[in-house]
C-alpha cells in the first residue's frame, strides 16, 4: 500500500505568461517541490502544465503558479483532475 497518494493536475495559465521565464522558474520550483511533469507554452499565449505530487505539495505548486515568477502576470488559472501518468521529472517542453 502506498503511503503518499500521487494526484494529477493540467493547468492552464493565462496573463503574460510567455516571453517572462515562466517555464524556467515552473521548472525549478516543481523540482524544489518534488513535482514531476511538464510545462509548455501554447499558441494562444498561455502556459499549460501537467503535475504530478502529492496533495500537498501540488496545492503548494498551484499555489506559486497563481503568482509566477515576478516579470509574469497571471490573470486566470484553469485546473482540472487528471489520470496519474508516472512522470519521472519535470521537464520544458
Amino acid at each position: 500500500m502506498q503511503s503518499d497518494t500521487q494526484i494529477h493536475k493540467n493547468i492552464r495559465i493565462t496573463g503574460k505568461v510567455q516571453g517572462v521565464g515562466f517555464r524556467y522558474h515552473a521548472q525549478h520550483t516543481a523540482s524544489t517541490f518534488g513535482i514531476k511533469g511538464f510545462v509548455r507554452n501554447l499558441t494562444g499565449g498561455e502556459v499549460y502544465i501537467e503535475a504530478e505530487g502529492s496533495p500537498s505539495k501540488v496545492d503548494s505548486f498551484i499555489a506559486w503558479c497563481r503568482q509566477g515568477p515576478s516579470r509574469a502576470r497571471v490573470d486566470h488559472l484553469d485546473i482540472t483532475e487528471g489520470l496519474v501518468v508516472g512522470f519521472r521529472e519535470f521537464l520544458i517542453k
